[in-house]
C-alpha cells in the first residue's frame, strides 16, 4: 500500500471554532460572500440536533506550523496551520451562528444568520417577524453559546413567558429544559477531518477533493492561490474582491470606481493578470508553489522566499488594480470595436490582453496611442480565433515566453505583430474563417467580430440611417435589447419552405442588426416581400454601401437559402478582415 497522504483527526465543533478563532485553521470566507441559503444553515443545525452526520472536513497542512509572521495586517494570533479544502460553508455557518458574528451576503451586505428554535416541537426555522413575536420560539439561538449565557435563567424565563399563554403540563416543563440542553450540547458535536500532508501536490489535493466530494466540483489553481492569499496576505485578496464588487455598479457618490459597461471581472481573473505581470507566467500551478516559498528543486519551504514572492505579487497587483490603468485598458476594448458587452465572447482573451497591455506599458514603455492600437488588434485577433479558448494557460505561457529577454518597445511590437501575421494568413481569411462562420452558436466569435467590424467601419444599421456603434452603445439602452439580431430569412418562413432544423435557421450568416421596431415590422414575412420595401428608403449608392457593409450579396433575398448562407459567410469574412485592417490606421471606434 502506498504511503498515506492524510491522517484522520477527530474534533468537536467547539474545538474547531476555537482553532478558527485562534487562527490555527484558516477560515477566510467569514468576511466574504456566503453562498448558502439560510435554509441550508437551518437544515445543517437540524441534522446535528438529530444526531445525523454532516460530512467529513478536508484540511491541508500549509507547511509552516507555529509560524507567527504575516504579509499585510490581520487580527489572528498566528498563521494558520491548516487550510480548508472542503467544508468552508459548513464551518462558516457554524462559526457565524454559534459565535454570533455577521456574514457577508451575495450583495456584499453584512448580516446575521438568525436561526430560531422551538423547544416544544424541537424544530428549527429561519427567523422572521412572526417568529420573533411568537413566545414558543427562541428567535436567535446564538445567545445559547455566549460566555455569559445562564441556562437556568433562560429556561425559567422561557417557561414563565410561555405559561402566560397556555397551561404547562409537567411533561412540557420537563421536555423544554431537555431540548434546550440538547441544543446547547451541539458545541460538543463530533466531527471528523482528513488532514492532507504538506507533502501532497496541488493535483493530489484536487483529486482527493473530487473523489470524496459527492457534488463533484473540481478545484482549480486559482482556488488554492486565493486561499493562500487569505493566510499570508489577506488584505490582497480583499482588494481583489472589493475591486470586483465595485466593478458591478456605478459608485453611488460618483467617486472613481472600476465600474464599466464592458467587463465585470472576478477575483481569480484579476489574479491571473497580476501573476502574468509579476512573474511572466500563466500556469497557476507553478505560481502556487512559488508563493508558498517552495524550492522547486529541493521541495523545501522557506518563509523568506515566500515573503519575497508575495512582495512581487503585491507590487504587480497594485498596478493591475490602478484605476487609471484599468480604464485606459478598457479603451483598448472599445478601440477594437467591441463596444457592447455581449460581443465579448472570451473573457480570457480580455484578461490576458490586459496583462500584455500592462507589460507593454510598464515594462517596455510603449507610446500610449501605439500601444492601444496594437493591443486592440491583439484582442480582436485573440477573440476572433479563440486563441485562449483551449489550454489558455499554456497558450499564454507561450506568449509570455516570447517576451523574455526583450527590453525595447520595438521588440515587443515585433513579437506581437509576428504572432498575428502567423495566425491571420490569407488562408485564414479566405478559407478557415468562412468555414468557422458556419455555426448557429449564439456566442460565435466570428459573429461578434463581424459586429465589432461594423462599428470600426462606421457602418449604418441595416435599413437605417443610425450607426451600428450608436445602436450598440451600452450607455444608451432602452427597454429593448440593443443587440437586436434579425433573421434575414425569418424562422417561420424557412419552416414553410421545409427547413425546420434550428441549426440551419439560426446560422450566424442569417442574422443582421436592425432597429427593434423594424424587426417587429418584418416579423415572419418573406425577404422577397419586405426587403424591396425597405430598399426604397435609400439611393442606389447608399444601398450598395449598406449591403457591402452587411455582407449581403446582390439580389440576396431571391437566392436559395443554402446558396445565400455560403455567399454571405465569405462576404462576412471579408468585412471582418477589413475591420481588423482598419485598426492599423488610427481610425475607428474609440
Amino acid at each position: 500500500m502506498s504511503d498515506l497522504l492524510f491522517k484522520k483527526v477527530d474534533y468537536t465543533v467547539g474545538k474547531l471554532l476555537e482553532d478558527i478563532a485562534l487562527g490555527e485553521i484558516a477560515l477566510p470566507d467569514i468576511q466574504r460572500p456566503f453562498v448558502w441559503d439560510t435554509t441550508r444553515v437551518r437544515d445543517l443545525l437540524d441534522s446535528m440536533y438529530r444526531g445525523y452526520p454532516i460530512g467529513t472536513l478536508l484540511f491541508w497542512e500549509n507547511g509552516y506550523p507555529g509560524e507567527h509572521r504575516f504579509i499585510g495586517t490581520g487580527t489572528k494570533q498566528k498563521t494558520p496551520r491548516l487550510l480548508i479544502v472542503d467544508g468552508q460553508q459548513r464551518l462558516t455557518a457554524l462559526y457565524a451562528v454559534m459565535k454570533g458574528v455577521p456574514i457577508v451576503d451575495k450583495n456584499f451586505q453584512k448580516r446575521r444568520l438568525r436561526i430560531a428554535f422551538n423547544p416544544l416541537e424541537e424544530k428549527f426555522e429561519v427567523t422572521n417577524t412572526a417568529i420573533e413575536r411568537d413566545p414558543n420560539w427562541v428567535p436567535d439561538i446564538s445567545l445559547l453559546w455566549r460566555r455569559d449565557f445562564d441556562q437556568y435563567a433562560f429556561v425559567s424565563l422561557y417557561l414563565e413567558r410561555l405559561g402566560e399563554r397556555r397551561e404547562l403540563t409537567p411533561e412540557v416543563r420537563k421536555r423544554i429544559p431537555q431540548a434546550v440542553q440538547r441544543l446547547v450540547n451541539l458545541i460538543n458535536y463530533p466531527m471528523t477531518a482528513l488532514e492532507i500532508s504538506v507533502h501532497a501536490t496541488e493535483e493530489q489535493v484536487s483529486e482527493i477533493f473530487v473523489r470524496i466530494n459527492s457534488r463533484g466540483r473540481s478545484l482549480n489553481q486559482a482556488d488554492f492561490i486565493l486561499t493562500l492569499m487569505s493566510v499570508f496576505w489577506d488584505e490582497g485578496r480583499k482588494q481583489l474582491e472589493d475591486f470586483s464588487r465595485r466593478a458591478k455598479q456605478p459608485s453611488p457618490d460618483g467617486s472613481p470606481s472600476p465600474y464599466n459597461p464592458y467587463f465585470q471581472p472576478q477575483p481569480d481573473q484579476l489574479l491571473r493578470v497580476s501573476v502574468a505581470l509579476a512573474f511572466r507566467r500563466a500556469r497557476l500551478e507553478q505560481i502556487y508553489s512559488i508563493l508558498r516559498g517552495k524550492d522547486l528543486q529541493t521541495g523545501e519551504f522557506s518563509p523568506e522566499r515566500r515573503d519575497a514572492q508575495f512582495a512581487l505579487l503585491q507590487e504587480a497587483q497594485a498596478k493591475v488594480l490602478n484605476l487609471q490603468h484599468w480604464h485606459d485598458f478598457l479603451k483598448v476594448v472599445k478601440r477594437a470595436g467591441y463596444i457592447h458587452p455581449s460581443l465579448i465572447t472570451s473573457r480570457t482573451s480580455l484578461v490576458y490582453t490586459y496583462a500584455l497591455w500592462l507589460i507593454g506599458k510598464l515594462d517596455f514603455g510603449l507610446d500610449p496611442h501605439a500601444l492601444r492600437d496594437l493591443m486592440a488588434r491583439w484582442f480582436f485577433m485573440s477573440a476572433l480565433t479563440g486563441r485562449y479558448t483551449s489550454s489558455p494557460e499554456t497558450r499564454m505561457d507561450q506568449d509570455l515566453a516570447l517576451l523574455r529577454g526583450l527590453s525595447r518597445p520595438e521588440e515587443f511590437v515585433r513579437v506581437l505583430e509576428q504572432e498575428m501575421a502567423a495566425v491571420l494568413t490569407p488562408d485564414y481569411w479566405e478559407v478557415t474563417l468562412p468555414n468557422e462562420l458556419a455555426t448557429a452558436s449564439a456566442q460565435s466569435p466570428g459573429q461578434a467580430a463581424f459586429f465589432a467590424s461594423l462599428c470600426l467601419l462606421d457602418a449604418p444599421v441595416l435599413y437605417s440611417s443610425m450607426k451600428v456603434r450608436d445602436l450598440l452603445d451600452p450607455n444608451a439602452q432602452a427597454y429593448k435589447s440593443a443587440l437586436e439580431r434579425h433573421h434575414l430569412f425569418p424562422r417561420k418562413y424557412l419552416m414553410r419552405q421545409g427547413i425546420a432544423d434550428k441549426r440551419d435557421i439560426n446560422q450566424v450568416a442569417n442574422y443582421a442588426l436592425v432597429e427593434w421596431h423594424d424587426n417587429i415590422r418584418i416579423n415572419d414575412r418573406p425577404p422577397a416581400e419586405y426587403a424591396p420595401q425597405y430598399e426604397r428608403r435609400f439611393s442606389p449608392q447608399e444601398l450598395k454601401e449598406m449591403y457591402r457593409y452587411h455582407a449581403l450579396p446582390e439580389g440576396w433575398y431571391a437566392m436559395d437559402y443554402p446558396e445565400f448562407l455560403e455567399k454571405r459567410r465569405r462576404l462576412m469574412a471579408a468585412v471582418i478582415r477589413e475591420g481588423f485592417e482598419r485598426l492599423r490606421g488610427g481610425h475607428g471606434t474609440g
